[in-house]
């Protein structure tokens, strides 16, 4: 009676939901966004749907269980900080125990539909992306240096890479292009919000550069990231991989990025920290949607 009980427990709506929450489905959401672009990318024509459905679903299965694997080691950081204690793990809602068969079983499931379904190198390459992320990054990285979402960012950068294998079973400079857009987005994307966090990471423990280096370095380290940014993103342009409709796209969503960075150089404020944070989700979505509509529109500057 009392395993009858436990199984419904599971497959309850709460429980759902907690498990759901767990796998960080904003996040997961923009990883499998910039693989599908990935692949549309890899190709001149349309992806196969059996190739296009299996990567989704395996990359997002891989990515939901690093996510969960990663709100399991940080349970202690989560709880202290406003933006994560309400977590299921802080909160009680899911065990740690729970956490871990979840994990399992989500990111080897994920893995077999993109050995089988798709390419062996596909899963390979996500395998080390969970790797670096769940473990490299989240157990020693983070708590050890403040350049740790720079050299983390790495793991972050991968979803294109992942998709662009998924349909052509190889790595080309192209996508290597697109893994340095997202590799330079990282920094000046998390360090906007570190900022307004600073104190809560400060009680935390945890070496961000606001924590370690204080505000006006970071703010600097924003401003130089986001020019490094806006070089890498014109490489599609410069290498003939695009043509004038992601440049007209990219050089305004640039321009806005970089103007918000320099007014939050010269009088920070909380609330324009917040803004870039949100505004930097929406840049990169809108850059790699530049990126698809040129590549089918075929709008090449000559």
């Amino acid at each position: 009676m009392i395993k009858a009980e436990t199984a419904k427990s599971y497959c309850s709506i709460d429980s759902l939901k907690n498990f759901y929450a767990l796998c960080k489905p904003r996040v997961t959401a923009l990883i499998v966004f910039t693989a599908i672009i990935g692949m549309f990318l890899a190709t001149p024509g349309m992806v196969p749907i059996d190739i296009l459905i299996a990567s989704s679903i395996g990359i997002a299965f891989v990515s939901g269980a690093a996510a969960a694997f990663n709100c399991l080691i940080e349970e202690k950081i989560d709880a202290l900080m406003a933006r994560t204690r309400g977590r299921p793990l802080p909160t009680g809602q899911v065990s740690q125990k729970e956490t871990v068969i979840f994990s399992s079983a989500l990111g080897g499931a994920g893995l077999v539909i993109l050995f089988y379904l798709v390419n062996p190198l596909t899963m390979w390459l996500t395998l080390i992306t969970f790797v670096a992320y769940a473990v490299i990054y989240t157990i020693f990285l983070k708590p050890a240096t403040p350049m740790n979402i720079v050299i983390g960012g790495a793991s972050g950068a991968m979803p294109p890479i992942l998709g662009w294998a998924a349909v052509n079973n190889h790595v080309a400079p192209e996508a290597i292009i697109l893994f340095l857009i997202i590799f330079c987005w990282t920094p000046p994307h998390f360090w906007a919000l570190a900022l307004y966090r600073r104190e809560e990471y400060a009680k935390a423990g945890m070496p961000m550069l606001p924590v370690t280096h204080g505000e006006q370095f970071t703010l600097l380290q924003i401003v130089l990231y986001t020019i490094i940014l806006v070089i890498v993103t014109m490489m599609p342009f410069s290498v003939g991989m695009t043509g004038l409709i992601y440049l007209v796209i990219a050089t305004i969503l640039n321009a806005i990025f970089l103007y918000y960075v320099v007014v939050l150089y010269r009088n920070y404020s909380d609330k324009l920290s917040m803004k870039i944070f949100r505004y930097s989700i929406l840049y990169l979505g809108l850059i790699f949607t530049a990126l698809l509509i040129d590549h089918y529109f075929k709008f090449k500057f000559i």
